[in-house]
């Protein structure tokens, strides 16, 4: 029997009195029980300003300062933050008593949410839902192999498909894969953009499904013209499914409502999840052809062969929803796309007024800012410092002074990588752009000075990563984004 006496007090109140309460003591609490090492990272970089309320597109700190989030908690807040509508939807279905998960049963919400999800993508017929964004991809590859009895499975260097084992077994950058070998057997990594190498690897014809985010998270990589399509043509050719990781574009984060639009292609498969969630319940869906499908669920004894038991929970399903609603009412995808070609074309200005700027590239709201080394004597010591120290370091003299000076939270896009990512939520307005190309232009300002402060900074952060195992200045820079 449990001493009560061992217990820390728990008091008859609310969550928002308890978050008032205890918010203070965030950074001790998750050093102690959670993950100290982030602690540490948050530490080092001066990240650790206590963010109390969110709404919308800005956050607020302890002291009551607004940020414009670039983050969107890596992709979810599509809709932004505690967005009154999708509030409402949760309210109404805990209000109502409804009968959530019965299991012997089936989910009136989830066949609605299905529903409006294959109107936007009238070629594919069924949805499968899942938890996350990994779980997507864990039900695709089980899909695929039911579906065309094949083993194999192909993914792109750089690649970012989640980091549950069989979706880590497709990503393509060691940062995540050591440690926790051997990966799933049987899958073929090739170079992105290299239609070659794809029909090298698919010419085995033992290769189920061939896995592909449209525009890479990891670095914000375009495909090359005729990329896509040449991929989907090869996928036919030798009786592969075509798989879309839209985890991350998809929802309309691009522009369209699924990025693959941009280029005209139908997917046998399409992941999504993030900001299907509307930032407050995981979720996530698989849509494919209905071939594929009964394939797996092909009689009534294997109607339970492939399932998760939260998977089409009410909250869920009302999350989806309600913020497939917010998107079509308020016209996001509209807004996505126009607000990410004034971002990209006046970022795409300051090239040639800045020698380290070398690109901007991306759609709608995920956008890419790529630096690289100098030409000019007076930085290659400055640039060669860092990079001797600390492979891709240059980045956090970007997003730290546009954190801390500017009030403006974004990502470096990956580990060791020179671009520095920016995925807002959808509704950023034409004061949010002024904001942000402001902030940008003076911080890449401020890094072509030499000596200046930021390069102090640089200093600054070579000193902690060589003191540190942990190098915490390095896992900032990596830009963690999970599909989890």
């Amino acid at each position: 029997m449990t001493d009560d006496t061992s217990l820390p007090s728990v008091p008859a109140q609310g969550i928002a009195a308890m978050f008032g309460e205890r918010e203070a003591d965030r950074y001790e609490m998750h050093g102690r029980h959670l993950n100290e090492q982030m602690v540490r990272v948050l530490r080092t970089i001066g990240y650790d300003v206590r963010f109390g309320r969110g709404v919308g597109q800005y956050l607020f700190d302890a002291a009551g300062d607004r940020y414009l989030d670039l983050l969107s908690g890596f992709g979810v807040f599509g809709i932004g933050r505690n967005h009154p509508a999708l509030r409402d939807a949760l309210k109404d279905v805990l209000d109502n008593d409804l009968p959530n998960l019965v299991q012997l049963d089936v989910s009136t919400l989830a066949g609605i949410l299905a529903e409006r999800l294959l109107a936007h993508v009238p070629y594919l017929d069924k949805v499968f839902f899942a938890n996350s964004g990994a779980e997507a991809v864990e039900a695709a590859i089980k899909f695929a192999r039911t579906a065309t009895g094949r083993p194999g499975l192909i993914f792109c260097d750089h690649a970012y498909h989640g980091l549950t084992m069989g979706a880590l077994s497709l990503n393509g950058d060691a940062i995540f894969r050591d440690g926790f070998e051997p990966m799933l057997p049987g899958c073929v990594r090739v170079p992105f953009n290299d239609l070659a190498a794809l029909e090298r690897a698919l010419s085995t014809r033992d290769i189920a499904a061939f896995i592909v985010e449209p525009i890479q998270g990891k670095g914000v990589n375009m495909p090359a013209a005729g990329y896509l399509e040449g991929a989907a043509a090869l996928c036919r050719k030798y009786g592969t499914l075509l798989v879309a990781d839209e985890i991350q574009t998809g929802l309309g984060r691009t522009g369209r409502f699924i990025a693959v639009e941009h280029w005209n292609v139908e997917p046998d498969m399409v992941l999504l999840s993030k900001s299907l969630s509307g930032g407050h319940v995981p979720s996530s869906a698989v849509l494919m052809r209905r071939n594929i499908f009964d394939k797996m669920f092909d009689r009534m004894d294997r109607a339970l062969v492939h399932g998760s038991t939260f998977a089409k929970n009410d909250l869920a399903m009302a999350a989806g929803i309600a913020t497939l609603e917010v998107i079509e009412r308020e016209r996001l995808i509209e807004n996505a796309g126009r607000m990410g070609d004034r971002l990209m074309r006046e970022l795409s200005a300051m090239i040639p007024r800045y020698e380290m700027l070398r690109d901007v590239r991306g759609k709608g709201m995920m956008i890419g800012v790529e630096f690289g080394p100098p030409e000019s004597l007076r930085l290659k010591a400055s640039w060669s410092l860092l990079e001797t120290a600390n492979k891709g370091l240059f980045c956090q003299l970007i997003t730290i002074p546009l954190f801390k000076d500017h009030k403006i939270l974004c990502q470096v896009a990956g580990h060791a990588s020179h671009t520095v990512k920016l995925l807002p939520a959808f509704l950023i307005t034409d004061k949010d752009c002024d904001w942000i190309v402001r902030a940008f232009d003076d911080v890449i300002a401020g890094s072509h000075r030499v000596p200046g402060a930021i390069w102090t900074l640089g200093k600054t952060l070579i000193g902690h990563a060589a003191r540190s195992r942990s190098r915490p200045a390095a896992l900032a820079a990596q830009g963690t984004s999970a599909n989890v």
